[in-house]
């Protein structure tokens, strides 16, 4: 009996100092990339926008290309953690570029795009996606590099280098990365890093044109770390526009961006940390959300990863899109239709004019 108490206290003691070791691990990698930090503008562009005259923008989240139709997520409710494999990683950015060249936009907002992670098995996203479109000048801004997450135990999700990406025909002058405010706690190892990228090109009559490209927390429990972000995102937007210039804000909120989504999408009212309204009210003066003509569509830019996509069972809704400064005209706006084939998003496409 002696014996035996002994081995189940070694065992016992291993556990606890590997435990132990790892959560040293965790908390002494963690990292944040400083605020207010200069970005590379590669594959530079000459042309300039024009006041008056159409443009065409499109945002999309695409999942590090690694959720077809056919698959569930583990921090959703589902199953799996990493993709299938590099081809079926391969296959959905392809899908991405297909899409985006369908589309033809002016400028291109992409999140959740990954240029190296054992979830996305160690396929270069960003690469991929800038080279199989030369006619964009391209930014990258990171958003996490997180240490290697040891969850789920049967295949863990490990490490990931993520970011958004900024694609545009015009010429960029600069570009800046913003950090988000995140939670400090130990929700900082889940929901990780967290940014925005302002990137700015001059139009023909010499003002700016900032296009903001974000991606914001989507697992955080603490709702005044998702207001804090806002109110951070609301003050750059205010500061730049009385500055005189052109701002669009693209990306994915991870709030609802229409109130009767239920009802629109003829789902339940599923009550996540990403699906909360967008406070529109708080807006800086004169912004704007275009949505005319979506609840009409009823075509969703996200569904849930709980189960593999089901068409009219699986819990989707719209928490994709833009924010206009007072001087952009949206001219349209439309969800395309994937049918989640590279993504669990559709892309948002805007119809604008600077005014």
């Amino acid at each position: 009996m002696k014996r035996l108490l002994k081995w189940i206290a070694i065992v016992v003691g291993a556990v606890v100092l590997v435990a132990g070791g790892y959560l040293i691990y965790l908390f002494t990698t963690y990292y944040r990339l400083p605020d207010n930090q200069a970005l590379k503008v590669k594959n530079q562009q000459d042309a300039q926008f024009k006041p008056g005259q159409t443009y065409t923008a499109m945002t999309y989240n695409i999942g590090y290309g690694s959720y077809p139709p056919s698959y569930s997520f583990f921090m959703d409710g589902g199953k799996y953690s990493r993709a299938y494999s590099q081809q079926a990683v391969r296959k959905s950015i392809n899908g991405v570029i297909k899409t985006t060249q369908a589309q033809d936009p002016d400028i291109a907002f992409y999140q959740e795009i990954d240029p190296d992670g054992d979830r996305s098995r160690h396929v270069n996203e960003v690469n991929m996606v800038t080279q199989a479109q030369k006619q964009y000048a391209n930014v990258y801004g990171q958003n996490y590099d997180s240490a290697y997450l040891f969850y789920p135990f049967t295949q863990p999700i490990g490490k990931a280098k993520s970011g958004i990406l900024t694609l545009s025909k015009a010429k960029v002058d600069s570009s800046r990365r913003y950090s988000l405010p995140v939670d400090t706690d130990f929700n900082k190892i889940i929901d990780l890093d967290r940014a925005f990228t302002a990137t700015k090109t001059t139009v023909a009559n010499g003002k700016q044109f900032i296009m903001v490209n974000i991606h914001m927390s989507a697992f955080t429990p603490n709702v005044k770390v998702q207001q804090a972000q806002f109110a951070k995102l609301f003050k750059y937007i205010d500061h730049a526009y009385k500055q005189g210039n052109y701002v669009m804000v693209a990306g994915d909120y991870n709030h609802r961006l229409l109130k009767n989504t239920a009802e629109i999408f003829h789902t339940k009212n599923l009550e996540e940390t990403w699906t909360h309204l967008f406070p529109k009210a708080k807006l800086p003066a004169g912004f704007h959300i275009p949505t005319m003509g979506l609840a009409e569509a009823k075509v969703p830019s996200v569904r849930a990863l709980d189960q593999p996509y089901q068409p009219g069972k699986s819990f989707v809704t719209l928490i994709d899109g833009y924010i206009l400064s007072p001087n952009i005209k949206a001219e349209s706006v439309h969800v395309v239709s994937t049918g989640f084939q590279y993504s669990d998003h559709n892309p948002v496409v805007l119809k604008f004019r600077l005014q």
